[in-house]
């Protein structure tokens, strides 16, 4: 098995291990080939906390801004807690995929 495709792979799968730190320093130093797959992987593992952030500020500012009742802003923060999970699981299944499928390929 080529390096490179090992590699490529650890970079999706550190989602489990070091998400944001092991594809950059892969994406660092590594050669064309591993480049792009760290980068891809380093965007996938970005953008489920990017939907957090969003969502969060989401949140404070339906609080801090509309004057609603407590039932409506425990569910709309159940609502976007659900989505910001939906985004996270998408991707945590995106990297195992397309881990395995560089191994495979």
């Amino acid at each position: 098995m080529n390096g490179n495709k090992i590699l490529s792979a650890l970079s999706y799968f550190s989602v489990l291990f070091a998400p944001i730190l092991f594809p950059l320093i892969v994406w660092i130093v590594g050669d064309y080939e591993t480049r792009t797959h760290a980068k891809r992987a380093l965007w996938t593992h970005i953008l489920p906390s990017i939907a957090i952030f969003i969502g969060l500020a989401v949140l404070g500012v339906m609080d801090a801004g509309f004057n609603q009742p407590a039932e409506t802003l425990a569910l709309s923060a159940v609502i976007v807690v659900c989505i910001c999970a939906l985004v996270s699981l998408y991707y945590f299944i995106w990297n195992m995929v397309k881990g395995i499928t560089v191994l495979k390929g």
